[in-house]
């Protein structure tokens, strides 16, 4: 990080890594955090919401804001004085969107009021750059509250701080860092900023969410905690890891903002959309380490939605009409996960949702035998599948669709039929999810710490530790990793490399040697420790050999 006269400017997570210490990216500058308990236990509760970056630039179908730095004197003078001239979202349909939120389960939506390029998406006084002064001509913000608002869900507010385009106007280098003003241009912008703030926090009723990108944030934080006590600030005060997952449970608040394809504004070309079923287990596995999924969606340039987009929010809203009660108001299990079974838990801790991602090549019909070594049955305990009465398959008359389940010596067995028809093609690919009530914890927690990673020659000795977890001599250690091509890709990264497992030393430390790396190359890695037939994940790092 890099900290100049007005601000802190930070690099978006490239070539960082996440941890349960370090999972975020600019939050941890802040230097303090006014939100109201119930807010954050709010946002613990909330399985997702929906993310919206739309800004001036999306007729070009580019990355937002972020081509202005660097560019020409012609690229940025034709960037500010042209495209606000051809802007004209006159299909945005804010009711249409929130509807299809709140079925895909999200509680609340977060709209880009300004990013860095400063074009203000609201009938603002400080500036000309704005939604206002386009063929459009109306308060676009505005109407997307009221259409949230309509829809039941939350008002979230995205906020950029930083400002190319008072950079532009003040003959500053447009830069996310390396930025330097005198007294009186650092006076203005404070001023301007904190202008901006005033206007989005009294003009448009309550506000429930803020999501503050870039610096500097505290200007920002202070003015609207004083007009909105209420309002949840989410980045600059929590966790918010973008376009990937922590490796392990973090125990405080925290949501993922993760892109449906790899651009955050609408791309027409170029873009790898993730499936459904990917977006679904990003979800799953998001809220069994106990933080919220921030999905983001793109508008096309007239506002509409891409065809691209509504058909994965649609079949999210189809898995989450069956199973919303896995992932609302849930807290994270003793492990998060076994193999492809993933778990989370009620908040009276005695019913436990295991969610079977690995649902595709499983066919109606047919009964499968799952075991889960991290939980154990007790004289009350019930086991169904969520959506199905597990009574009746529709045209298969007296055939037997019933739960069993079985008590062993080395786990829980359930037996269950995939009974429910949800596409014609009877090929429902996405996670089943297995209620299991009355339950109890058949271990007790395994804490696994991923060491630094130590160059010698041409190898690297990758180092972990068992912090917590009874039986470390029964245990066997060691690490996955694979090839890191930076914070985009980690999501399309390839299948983990893993090393030979031995035990841990007696006070829990292990270490491994990996050798024929490519030399320049980014790998990220994690520690791992197998232990009474379960894995146990440290969090993921990052080094360069």
């Amino acid at each position: 990080m890099k900290k100049h006269l007005w601000l802190i400017l930070i690099l978006v997570l490239g070539g960082t890594s996440l941890s349960a210490q370090d999972v975020v990216n600019d939050d941890e500058s802040s230097s303090y955090n006014l939100n109201k308990p119930e807010r954050e236990e709010w946002l613990r509760n909330t399985s997702n919401g929906m993310f919206i970056h739309f800004s001036v630039d999306a007729p070009l179908g580019i990355v937002i804001s972020h081509s202005l730095v660097g560019a020409s004197d012609d690229f940025v003078n034709r960037y500010f004085n042209e495209l606000p001239k051809i802007f004209n979202p006159s299909h945005f349909d804010p009711d249409e969107i929130a509807t299809l939120a709140r079925l895909a389960g999200m509680k609340y939506i977060m709209f880009t009021t300004k990013h860095h390029s400063g074009f203000c998406m609201w009938d603002t006084k400080t500036t000309d750059f704005n939604i206002m002064n386009t063929p459009y001509h109306k308060d676009l913000l505005k109407e997307f509250v009221e259409a949230t608002r309509r829809a039941g869900l939350q008002v979230g507010f995205y906020f950029s701080p930083e400002d190319f385009n008072f950079l532009y106007r003040n003959h500053l280098p447009i830069s996310r860092d390396n930025v330097v003003m005198n007294e009186e241009v650092r006076k203005t912008f404070t001023g301007f900023t904190r202008r901006q703030c005033e206007e989005l926090m009294t003009n448009y009723g309550k506000i429930d969410l803020l999501f503050i990108d870039g610096e500097p944030k505290e200007i920002v934080k202070e003015t609207c905690w004083k007009l909105q006590p209420d309002i949840l600030i989410t980045r600059g005060a929590l966790k918010t890891p973008e376009q990937m997952l922590p490796g392990v449970t973090i125990t405080d608040p925290w949501l993922s903002c993760i892109t449906m394809g790899t651009a955050w504004q609408y791309q027409p070309t170029n873009d790898r959309y993730k499936t459904g079923t990917q977006l679904i287990e990003l979800l799953i596995e998001a809220r069994s380490k106990g933080g919220s999924l921030l999905l983001n969606i793109g508008p096309k340039p007239n506002g509409a939605m891409a065809q691209e987009q509504e058909d994965r929010l649609r079949e999210m809203a189809a898995w989450y009409f069956v199973n919303k009660e896995a992932v609302d108001s849930v807290r994270p299990w003793v492990i998060t996960h076994e193999n492809n079974y993933w778990f989370t838990k009620s908040l009276d801790k005695r019913t436990v949702y295991a969610l079977v991602t690995d649902a595709a090549a499983w066919k109606e019909g047919d009964r499968r035998s799952l075991v889960f070594h991290s939980i154990k049955s007790t004289p009350t305990t019930r086991v169904s599948v969520l959506g199905q009465n597990s009574l009746i398959q529709e045209y298969r008359p007296g055939k037997n669709v019933s739960c069993k389940f079985q008590q062993t010596d080395t786990g829980l067995v359930v037996s269950v039929v995939k009974a429910q028809r949800l596409y014609d093609d009877h090929r429902w690919p996405n996670a089943v999810v297995v209620k299991l009530e009355q339950v109890e914890p058949a271990i007790e927690p395994v804490q696994v710490q991923t060491g630094a990673a130590v160059a010698i020659a041409a190898t690297v000795k990758l180092q972990g530790k068992v912090l917590q977890g009874k039986g470390v001599t029964t245990m066997k250690a060691g690490f996955w990793y694979r090839a890191y091509n930076g914070q985009t890709e980690d999501l399309y990264a390839g299948p983990w490399i893993k090393t030979t497992l031995a035990k841990p030393a007696a006070d829990g430390s292990f270490t491994t040697t990996v050798e024929k790396l490519k030399k320049g190359q980014k790998y990220e890695y994690k520690a791992v420790v197998e232990y009474n037939r379960i894995t146990f994940n440290g969090d993921e790092k990052v080094w360069q050999q």
